[in-house]
């Protein structure tokens, strides 16, 4: 099993940063890592997301959501053709913090016949991670701006549905 794990504490409360990451119409405007991303946000059901890591050709995958938690948790589970050849679980995980502040962590754990031979490309996912959390981080922190400054526009006006 190999991990590959970002942490950004980001200056906006746990409801603001879940709001931006379940916008997935958005994602195209601020996400470098998941560039696409559909679905319905409920247990079981399976999501269609392309990611593009740092200098590695795009990839779409089809996972399935294992949890859910409005402000806490977003999980899911990917697979390449098979069960245990090269399956990916995917965390997104907010913890409030005081201050109206959060501490958003993603991390996923790869396991499967395939995973020894991925060093290149788990490598180009973590630099990946990394680059979508300062981007979340950025977009929150700007839309809580906006929300804060009262002038009259909806800061986030699509949503995934949740179920």
């Amino acid at each position: 099993m190999r991990i590959a794990e970002s942490e950004r504490e980001i200056e906006t409360p746990a409801e603001v940063v879940w709001r931006v990451l379940t916008d997935f119409a958005a994602y195209p405007e601020w996400n470098p890592f998941i560039v696409r991303i559909e679905g319905d946000l409920t247990v079981g059901q399976t999501l269609n997301l392309t990611i593009q890591p740092p200098g590695r050709r795009a990839m779409t995958f089809r996972p399935k959501i294992l949890s859910c938690e409005p402000n806490r948790e977003l999980r899911w589970l990917g697979r390449f053709l098979v069960p245990g050849l090269f399956d990916g679980e995917h965390a997104h995980l907010l913890d409030g913090l005081e201050a109206g502040r959060t501490r958003y962590r993603q991390n996923e754990a790869f396991r499967g016949l395939l995973v020894p031979f991925t060093g290149s490309l788990l490598a180009a996912t973590q630099q990946g991670f990394d680059a979508m959390n300062t981007a979340l981080k950025a977009r929150a922190e700007m839309l809580a701006k906006a929300a804060a400054s009262g002038d009259g526009r909806e800061p986030w006006p699509r949503l995934a549905r949740t179920g």
